[in-house]
């Protein structure tokens, strides 16, 4: 191997190990709480180091403003579904907690005229704090951190005089320091949230967009039709793909031992004449079925539709079509050997491309689907989205999750919250205090779709797709779809 071959081989390992990095980052922040997280690394230093433009126009006030802004800007980035994620709660909160802070100084000043100097007289310390909850309370802007700046000014130091505030060099205000102080708090404030509901507003509601691979991707899908329910199979890639513009469905057919010469003859690019004619008829009668099967979806959905007749193989040739056909997505129907998933199957689900395992009970309307998760993540945004999409508009998503005591409820509400807030559409959260399998095995009757992850997530509820659960999987009354994230869609 040449010097040139060598560095090309380098580079194409260092791209993949960059794929594969970023593939994972990816991953990692299609959870919810990593991604407020990194917000709150990203964000909140940078806010509270714009502040500090605003506070070095304070002189005597170097430190005493940061306390009440950190811990509430953190407040605000971490829970931003939560009540006090509210920018007029955070403003008006620990502004309005500065301000009680001052009352309460001035009127003890007033009413103990004789306190030693340098001192914060205890009956201001306590009056503040009350007088925070009362007005708080009745303003509704109850704020942690308002506590805080109402004992902070008390400590400002009286014998500073008079200080000039230049807020950001707009204007110039000379003011005692603790109405400095109040000012400051306001300004400041103002400042983080209006940073805060531009994060909120153009990327965190608006996260699935940008960070969920499928509400932008899977919009070609690839079906092999296979067994007795392939056109259900083919209904539900079309209705998945007719929810994004640019969908398509692409048909295949697998033939068994039909020559390449007999396959390209068919697409006019052979000699008909030196082909055998029975496997020449098996191709033409295969390519008209899938053509009239694409026909019909064209005008039941109309999405594009693509018919491909190829031989090999069946799992190789599936997977190798879905790259040439430029699919993102493969939806295939369920099969079974010896008690559990077949062979062809298994290696569809373990391929690059994302997947779909679809059993069919003869119906191609999936308005009511249950979608079992066990965790956040990219498969379980994936479930939630394809289930939408065959629900639509007038129809019910239940995502649900099951706990083994009632102390975990609430964690599992907050789990259940991350994933299906990125989604318009009717989608509703269960938890349930039982074994995941029962509980599918009991409810499943009221839905006409369960979807779940394949067993490469590895969570409880994915392992139904695993002996010995695996035949109790077989009994439920409704179409059953088993997802994998493939590596691409990853």
């Amino acid at each position: 191997m040449g010097l040139r071959e060598r560095l090309r081989a380098i580079g194409r390992r260092c791209r993949s190990v960059e794929r594969r990095e970023v593939a994972e980052f990816r991953r990692w922040v299609e959870n919810t709480d990593n991604l407020v997280r990194l917000s709150v690394l990203v964000f909140v230093p940078l806010l509270i180091a714009l502040v500090t433009l605003l506070s070095n126009a304070v002189a005597a006030l170097p430190y005493l403003l940061f306390p009440p802004l950190a811990s509430g800007a953190y407040t605000l980035f971490i829970r931003p579904e939560s009540r006090y994620a509210s920018p007029r709660r955070f403003v008006g909160g620990i502004t309005a907690g500065a301000v009680c802070g001052w009352i309460a100084f001035v009127a003890a000043e007033r009413l103990l005229p004789g306190a030693p100097g340098g001192t914060v007289p205890p009956i201001a310390a306590a009056s503040a704090i009350a007088l925070t909850a009362i007005v708080t309370w009745v303003l509704d802007v109850e704020e942690p951190s308002a506590f805080s700046s109402a004992l902070l000014v008390l400590v400002v130091d009286m014998g500073a005089g008079t200080v000039v505030l230049r807020p950001l060099s707009l204007f110039v205000l000379e003011l005692s320091p603790r109405s400095a102080y109040v000012v400051s708090v306001l300004l400041s404030t103002a400042l983080v949230a209006g940073a805060f509901v531009i994060w909120d507003k153009t990327f965190y509601e608006r996260r699935a967009t940008y960070l969920y691979g499928t509400t932008h991707g899977d919009d070609h899908v690839l079906v092999p039709t296979r067994g007795e329910n392939d056109a259900e199979t083919a209904t539900m890639a079309a209705r998945i793909a007719a929810d994004h513009d640019a969908g398509k469905v692409v048909l295949l057919d697998v033939l068994d031992g039909v020559d390449a010469d007999v396959l390209a003859a068919h697409r006019g690019e052979g000699d008909p004449e030196s082909v055998d004619e029975a496997d020449a008829e098996r191709v033409r009668a295969a390519a008209e079925r899938l053509d009239g099967m694409a026909e019909r979806l064209r005008r039941a959905y109309g999405v594009p539709c693509e018919v491909i007749v190829a031989s090999g193989d069946p799992a190789a040739t599936v997977l190798d079509t879905a790259e040439r056909a430029n699919c993102d997505l493969v939806i295939t129907p369920y099969e079974t050997e010896e008690g559990g998933l077949s062979p062809y199957v298994r290696r569809v689900l373990s391929g690059p491309v994302d997947a779909i395992v679809h059993r069919s009970t003869g119906t191609t309307d999936w308005r009511r689907v249950m979608v079992p998760i066990a965790r956040p993540g990219d498969t379980a945004h994936a479930m939630v989205d394809f289930a939408s999409r065959l629900a639509g508009d007038d129809g019910r998503v239940s995502v649900c999750t099951c706990i083994d005591t009632n102390g975990s409820r609430r964690g599992a509400e907050h789990r259940l919250a991350n994933v299906v807030e990125a989604f318009d559409g009717p989608v509703e959260t269960r938890v349930a205090r039982a074994e995941i399998t029962t509980y599918i095995e009991e409810n499943a009757g009221a839905y006409d779709l369960v979807m779940l992850g394949s067993s490469g997530e590895r969570s409880t509820a994915s392992r139904l797709i695993s002996p010995p659960t695996f035949k109790r999987l077989q009994t439920i009354d409704c179409d059953v779809a088993v997802v994998d994230r493939g590596d691409a869609g990853r």
